[in-house]
């Protein structure tokens, strides 16, 4: 590949490669394509695991240099949705949209179609949604009077008389233009006015309303003044309801991005004197672990393609690595334009729940699979852990020494499988021994009872701990086939058996969500027990040490004063009222002695 690459063009365009068959897998641009495709085969270009399958099967590469990066950018669109290869972000539409065609004839028809055709008719759309373009298409019904017939309306036709008026024009939706009531010049202002009211210019056409009712009210024309106020009204009403900042905000696109692990999901909002005249947002599935500035370019040059904008400003969230002529980028800091940007990434996340749900609903594993998909890749491991244990020792001074393991199934707490563990062979304060006995005595049971053993072993510890445990899984001739780790408190470190070097997540990582979780359950669960062990020792040294008190009086005492430093400070009657006057009175000496020695 390295001639290929070496002769290839310092300037924009776009690349294809094609595996041994001739069969595309993937379809990329660049500003310059020589730098871009020799960054595939850079070894410390650090790309990611299935970026280097890609490269694999790379057998041959093509290019097509271009004028600009926009011009690569839309090819690349195009190339994508004819090929649909498989290492490239899904650009498929999945629908087909609706637009309002004002169609090429004398005296223009306007109605709703999803067939394009490119007879010289003019469309607007299309429209994300078919409730808002019905509703704009009634709009325009109740203010301009439009045929709806499908009559050839030429000179000769009409002049011939060969139609007659229809039950429309005595409804008043129509001025009968079939029998030569309006004529051309009058049905195309009205055409025009309408193409104003579709595009979003409200603001122009309630003026040029205004001027004409005051026109018919000084000419004394009254009920034409009332008919175009009524207009005006309805106009004000729909501007109203639709104008959702400021109305200076005119002619602009809005683009959002909020990612996951598997897509990107963009929002496009058209913005036209403040109203937001159309909305759109689009899933867009990662092949190769694109970043987000990858996945929002190429979503605005695909959308201001598919709905035709000439918006000559567009509002992004972040900066981008390319321009398009004549146009410029804004990124909001304060203001109705970041107001903007925030209702457009809203409706993105919206739109990412939605789809989850839905997912949900079919698959409800779907989330635990590709929260331990996550954990396989950034944990090295060959199968996702489907089944983890944490370990976890508690003790004060070495005294009541115990351990704790939690059990997660599937990225869910398993608490029917925790379990306590009495350290019985470690005498004084040593966490590296008691975690080396923990350890082999689960996993010699588990051995014994030749049940299943987890994918994963979390250690709540750093080196030190980590090793020990490991001991004794090299005891048990385990290592290899189960994947161990430890988590340092402190700094959030993973570290791995015989690696020096921690592992750092980023924090907001799912996987050290979960590891995290599993450490606080283990030490949550081991100082309770570790709570109840050092009560129940404390009520066996101090209370039952009493000639006459047993564990039943013991305990009655503890409901009644909480705690042993209570019952001595007691009153002889307070004491005789818990558990009566004989016993009692030998507990309230006891403690009265044992003060005074």
């Amino acid at each position: 590949m390295e001639p290929v690459i070496r002769t290839l063009p310092d300037k924009p365009g776009v690349y294809q490669f094609f595996d041994d068959r001739a069969k595309i897998l993937y379809v990329g641009k660049a500003k310059s394509l020589r730098k871009r495709v020799s960054s595939y085969f850079n070894k410390d270009s650090g790309i990611s695991g299935k970026t280097s399958v890609l490269v694999r099967k790379i057998a041959e590469i093509r290019h097509i240099v271009v004028s600009s990066e926009l011009d690569a950018l839309l090819l690349e669109n195009n190339l994508i949705k004819k090929y649909q290869p498989r290492y490239n972000v899904n650009l498929k539409d999945d629908k087909t949209f609706p637009w309002i065609c004002i169609k090429n004839e004398r005296f223009p028809r306007v109605f709703p179609t999803r067939n394009v055709i490119h007879d010289g008719s003019v469309y607007f759309g299309p429209y994300a949604s078919v409730r808002m373009m019905h509703t704009l298409l009634d709009l325009i019904r109740q203010l301009y009077p439009l045929r709806t017939c499908k009559l050839n309306l030429s000179e000769k036709n009409i002049r011939e008389r060969k139609f007659k008026v229809c039950l429309q024009y005595h409804l008043g939706n129509c001025k009968a233009p079939c029998v030569g009531l309006q004529s051309e010049e009058d049905y195309n202002q009205t055409i025009g006015s309408m193409r104003e009211v579709i595009k979003g210019n409200i603001s122009n056409v309630l003026g040029q309303l205004r001027d004409l009712m005051l026109l018919y009210a000084q000419e004394m024309k009254f009920e034409k003044a009332q008919v175009l106020k009524e207009k005006i009204e309805l106009l004000d009403r729909y501007k109203s309801k639709s104008t959702i900042v400021n109305p200076r905000i005119h002619n602009v696109d809005v683009f959002s991005i909020i990612t996951d692990d598997e897509a990107g999901y963009v929002n496009y909002l058209k913005v036209v004197s403040g109203a937001i005249i159309q909305a759109h947002t689009v899933e867009l599935k990662k092949k190769l672990d694109e970043s987000s500035d990858d996945l929002l370019s190429l979503a605005i040059a695909d959308l201001r393609q598919r709905f035709d904008s000439t918006s000559g400003e567009i509002i992004i969230p972040f900066k981008l690595d390319f321009e398009i002529p004549e146009v410029e980028f804004t990124i909001p800091k304060i203001g109705d334009k970041k107001q903007l940007l925030e209702l457009s990434e809203r409706n993105a996340k919206y739109y990412m729940l939605e789809k989850r749900k839905q997912l949900e609903l079919v698959d409800p594993d779907r989330h635990g699979k590709r929260m331990m998909n996550t954990m396989m890749k950034d944990l090295r491991m060959k199968e996702p852990p489907r089944h983890i244990e944490c370990f976890d020792n508690s003790n004060i001074q070495g005294d009541y020494p115990v351990a704790a393991m939690v059990c997660f199934r599937d990225a869910k707490p398993s608490k029917k499988d925790y379990r306590h563990y009495n350290i019985k062979t470690v005498e004084g304060p040593d966490d590296f021994a008691s975690m080396e006995e923990v350890i082999y005595r689960r996993y010699k049971r588990l051995l014994d009872e030749k049940k299943d053993l987890p994918q994963l072993i979390v250690i709540d510890g750093g080196k030190g701990q980590l090793s020990a445990a490991l001991k004794s899984i090299d005891k048990l001739g385990l290592r290899g086939k189960i994947t161990m780790v430890g988590i340092a408190k402190k700094l959030e470190e993973l570290y791995f058996p015989n690696d020096s070097v921690p592992l750092h997540l980023d924090k907001k990582s799912e996987t050290l969500k979960v590891i995290q979780y599993l450490r606080d359950e283990a030490h949550r669960f081991g100082i309770t027990h570790h709570r109840k062990k050092r009560e129940k020792g404390t009520i066996k040294s101090d209370l039952t040490s009493i000639d006459g008190i047993g564990e039943g009086y013991a305990q009655k005492l503890l409901q009644q004063f909480k705690s042993v430093k209570k019952i001595r400070q007691a009153s002889l009657q307070d004491m005789e009222k818990a558990i009566g006057k004989v016993k009692g009175k030998v507990v309230f000496e006891f403690f009265q002695q044992k003060s005074q020695s």
